[in-house]
């Protein structure tokens, strides 16, 4: 079989594939089977030379659309924000209809997957948690964060944030009871120096909100 000139071209094709599926039938309802037949042309073994499982295909594409348009990144070049108004920024960025939210939302159920669980909790603990310490340490440095310690209030905003407010997580019976989660975040927040939820975001929470059922 002649050599693959263009492996990094095969390997996006394989990702376009990928995440057409995992937003049109689910991650757990496609198979590799499907993504092969999707490309067209494309062989088990050439699927295999490049990723080893589904599971892999997820975890790189993930990876890449967060990249691709890191909204932490976006709000460091923000010159014209101090650093409490560019935490809020990431948080209102993030209610934007992109394909890596998408794919967050099509993929919320398999949190009840402990190898999943255990890989979005060290993506959020060594990947998001310290770009937030970032953004916390800058409004603590230009006095709009008054809280002290970053560390472990960017530790704590993920989890809050990530973990707490994600119903497959921590269950919840009624969208009422997922609001009173969200004041409470925002009261704790407030009563730390970390004032990140105003009635902007908490508009956007509503008018975004995920059916619990």
């Amino acid at each position: 079989m002649p050599r693959n000139k263009h492996p990094e071209e095969t390997v996006q094709r394989i990702l376009d594939a990928s995440l057409k599926l995992f937003l049109e039938k689910g991650y757990e309802e496609t198979t590799v089977l499907d993504i092969i037949s999707e490309l067209g042309g494309l062989t088990r073994g050439a699927f295999y030379h490049h990723f080893k499982s589904k599971e892999e295909v997820f975890d790189v594409l993930s990876e890449k659309l967060f990249y691709d348009d890191n909204p932490f990144a976006k709000a460091k070049a923000r010159r014209d924000l101090n650093g409490l108004e560019k935490l809020k920024f990431v948080l209102k960025d993030s209610f934007r209809e992109t394909d890596s939210r998408k794919l967050s939302i099509a993929s919320i159920q398999l949190v009840e997957s402990p190898s999943f669980l255990k890989k979005l909790i060290e993506t959020n603990r060594d990947t998001l948690a310290p770009m937030f310490e970032e953004l916390i340490e800058e409004g603590i440095k230009d006095g709009s964060v008054t809280a002290k310690h970053a560390k472990p209030l960017s530790q704590l905003a993920v989890m809050l944030t990530n973990f707490w407010m994600v119903p497959s997580v921590f269950p919840c019976e009624t969208e009422e009871e997922l609001w009173e989660r969200l004041s409470m975040i925002k009261e704790i927040t407030d009563k730390i120096g970390m004032p990140v939820i105003d009635e902007e975001i908490l508009s956007m929470c509503r008018e975004n909100t995920i059916n619990i059922d």
